[in-house]
């Protein structure tokens, strides 16, 4: 079943895991300084995550808590990506090839503590980016690693390529009946439902996306934005932007090339489709799922 997760519990309101100041220390300030980073390496306390290409971390056989090693190969600045620093223990992470429990950060994320969370995220994140940044966008020649991992620069025409973070909105719309819209997308599995979501478009706010996206999904309009908070989602490289909003309309149209369902669900309604296996919800570890069950016991802006 993938992501989805069929959940036939008492719902309870997830807590927003990105909502206080970050542990991991990113030093930006120092990660300039190659000979410095090279010796967080060799330093007694390092940690290190490896993760294959396609996503997948070493893990405990139980996959709910992340592996680590200490470095033990000489360094390699092309290959070895400086995450940060927790209480001033040095984290990296390495792409290779590995065998052993392995886990992806879907399959894992809702059962990591907060840290592990965000490291495992940060990785994810940032291995994905180099894949696909190994060569200058202005003049095509091949980019090398600096600044520890989170930057590219190309020696031929001096372009400097940060990371790249794609902007999505995502939103939970409530109708005047306190019935939330559930929806399904093109190639998800048969039962899988969700909010809808959207990538921001160039020049648009991210109000004008809910209006846009959550419009040409499911021709509702829409009034009474309310912010609910962010999610990185490395897959590849958006950050969710939450939202609720409340729909003056009620009627949905869909067009069945990006969404193939999508329906008024009551709590009652979900419990029991819930409970028979007739649908599934995202898993515990997205936005998606918080805003779910921020409206299931609830305590969503407009109860």
């Amino acid at each position: 079943m993938g992501n989805v997760s069929v959940v036939t519990s008492r719902p309870v309101a997830l807590t927003n895991t990105w909502a206080e100041a970050s542990r991991l220390d990113r030093a930006d300030l120092h990660r300039d300084r190659t000979e410095w980073v090279k010796a967080l390496w060799y330093a007694d306390e390092a940690q290190l995550l490896k993760i294959t290409e396609e996503g997948r971390f070493t893990t405990n056989e139980a996959g709910d808590r992340l592996k680590f090693v200490r470095p033990f190969v000489e360094y390699d600045d092309q290959r070895h990506i400086f995450l940060g620093l927790v209480d001033d223990v040095p984290y990296f992470v390495v792409e290779a090839v590995l065998d052993g429990a392995l886990h992806t950060l879907r399959e894992m994320g809702h059962l990591l503590d907060d840290l592990e969370l965000e490291v495992a995220t940060t990785a994810t994140a940032i291995t994905g980016w180099h894949r696909t940044s190994r060569y200058c966008a202005n003049c095509g020649a091949r980019t090398q690693m600096v600044r520890g991992g989170f930057l590219r620069s190309c020696g031929n025409c001096g372009t400097d390529t940060f990371p790249r973070t794609d902007s999505a909105v995502i939103v939970g719309i409530v109708d005047d009946r306190d019935r939330l819209l559930l929806a399904r997308g093109a190639g998800w599995t048969e039962n899988r439902v969700s909010v809808l979501a959207g990538f921001v478009e160039a020049g648009e706010s991210f109000e004008h996306a809910v209006h846009r996206e959550m419009g040409e999904e499911s021709d509702l309009e829409l009034e009474d934005l309310r912010y609910m908070g962010s999610q990185p989602w490395p897959y590849p490289r958006s950050i969710m932007v939450g939202f609720f909003a409340r729909a003056t309309t009620t009627d949905i149209s869909i067009d069945d090339d990006e969404i193939t369902y999508a329906d008024w669900f009551t709590r009652e309604r979900l419990d029991k489709e819930l409970a028979d296996g007739t649908i599934g919800l995202p898993n515990q570890a997205s936005i998606a799922r918080r805003l779910i069950e921020t409206w299931r016991v609830g305590e969503h802006p407009y109860a």
